[in-house]
């Protein structure tokens, strides 16, 4: 069996960690999320939390996610990058030792909808590719060239709810670090003119460079986690985005210290990524694992998607997990002191009782719980 944790938002999280424990997890993932990006972590403030997980029955597994800044992406910046493994030496004294961050550039996991409504009654976090493109062509970027011609002219004249996609899409989904006006995320963008994938590669690699020989003296894990959704947006460019993406960041600084946050709906909305596979040729990178299903409209890069039910969707989640079992296996005959891997049910759709209006977008109590028995159910059967 894989370890099963839960994410977990804080005390301002509706769902406590009462809740949580009687799910029949064992961890629990969260962060300091009132903390913005660029701030040192207190050694107090992580005991503190970790205290107050450790008093409900439970542990915390994985820091989800210790924040990336903008300038680090934009110009590898060496006070921040200084910043953050102060941070990181910060955990290491809290006891934490398997830290989740990402590298996309402006803004983290994006959606155009937060409650979709799907035949059964449930609702589901949704990208809507037109939406999107309608979002960004009328307000964000007019003169942009950058989408395929049928969707470009269809999204000039698209009708779209203004406050409602400027809500969803800039003012932040739980775990971002950052929320964003208009005009503010204008001047975000600006930042990020005339930088190449080439560049961001580079400013991943020297952070990289920098962080990860502390990790490895401190016995701490990094794990990347991936783009979402696995393409460009905003003309903005993405390099976690595929397998191949995964090897150069793996290269850029070899170490066992450096790794992959697998999350399987956000490489699952590529019709080209081979997530079993993915799982079996990067496995021992694996160091966390989000398991979640989206359900491709179409079979294109980009495209439009929903979160699906947890072994529904796109992707074939049974193969997916058997090829991370394996993976645990052969780190448990290597002897590997990790060889057990940290999961949690990501997303879920909103059922029952569950109400967006009133909880995390994509993270109902739930919705959740059903996935997890899935998952468990899945995992048990395999093992």
């Amino acid at each position: 069996m894989m370890r099963q944790t839960w994410r977990w938002f804080g005390p301002a999280d509706p769902i406590p960690l009462s809740h949580i424990r009687q799910a029949g997890v064992e961890g629990i993932v969260t962060a300091l999320y009132d903390l913005p990006p660029g701030t040192p972590w207190p050694v107090e403030r992580l005991l503190e939390r970790r205290a107050q997980i450790e008093a409900a029955g439970l542990t915390w597994d994985v820091v989800e996610s210790l924040p990336v800044t903008e300038r680090m992406k934009t110009e590898a910046d060496p006070a921040d990058i200084a910043t953050w493994i102060e941070s990181l030496r910060a955990c290491h004294a809290a006891g934490l030792r398997t830290i989740c961050y990402n590298f996309m550039p402006a803004l983290d996991w994006t959606r155009t909808e937060l409650a979709h409504r799907r035949p059964d009654g449930a609702r589901a976090l949704r990208f809507d590719l037109r939406d999107l493109a309608a979002f960004d062509l009328q307000l964000i970027r007019p003169e942009a060239d950058d989408y395929p011609p049928e969707i470009a002219a269809e999204a000039r004249t698209r009708k779209i709810d203004r406050d409602a996609l400027v809500a969803t899409i800039l003012a932040g989904l739980p775990g971002a670090m950052e929320t964003w006006t208009l005009d503010s995320f204008q001047n975000r963008l600006a930042a990020y003119r005339g930088l190449t994938e080439e560049d961001l590669r580079a400013n991943l690699a020297t952070f990289l460079r920098a962080a990860i020989p502390v990790a490895e003296e401190l016995g701490m894990r990094l794990c990347c986690h991936p783009d979402d959704p696995p393409w460009r947006l905003f003309g903005l460019p993405r390099i976690v985005s595929t397998e191949t993406d995964y090897e150069a960041l793996l290269a850029a600084a070899p170490s066992s210290a450096n790794g992959i946050t697998f999350c399987t709906g956000s490489l699952g909305a590529r019709p080209d990524v081979d997530l079993p596979g993915m799982a079996t040729r990067l496995g021992p990178h694996i160091h966390f694992a989000h398991l979640r299903n989206v359900r491709r409209e179409t079979e294109t890069v980009p495209c439009s998607f929903f979160e699906d039910a947890h072994l529904e969707g796109s992707t074939d989640m049974v193969a997916v997990i058997r090829a991370l079992l394996a993976e645990q296996s052969r780190r448990a005959a290597a002897g590997r002191d990790d060889c057990v891997i940290p999961m949690r049910p990501d997303h879920g759709q909103a059922i029952l009782t569950d109400d967006p209006a009133t909880g995390a977008p994509g993270y109902p109590a739930i919705g959740r719980l059903r996935g997890l028995a899935e998952l468990r159910g899945v995992m048990k059967a395999l093992s």
